[in-house]
């Protein structure tokens, strides 16, 4: 069997948790919720073509993993 493996800060009961919120959430809940997060102070969002998706993502963690590096006093 394979054991699951979660994000840093991340485990079995913390994604319960999560899940739960959204399951018991209503219709009206979740669109409210939707619509908050396209009004979130310093984030954009925006429509990709999906196959630029991982790329994306390959981009966001570079930069934010040599910001970590800078934090730290490191320029490897």
């Amino acid at each position: 069997m394979k054991r699951n493996r979660y994000p840093k800060g991340w485990n079995a009961r913390r994604v319960r948790r999560v899940l739960e919120h959204y399951e018991r959430q209503s219709d009206e809940e979740a669109m409210a919720e939707d619509d908050a997060a396209w009004c979130q102070p310093g984030q954009t969002v925006m429509s990709v073509p999906s196959e630029l998706v991982s790329d994306i993502r390959d981009l966001i963690e570079a930069r934010t993993a040599e910001k970590r590096r800078i934090a730290r006093g490191s320029s490897e």
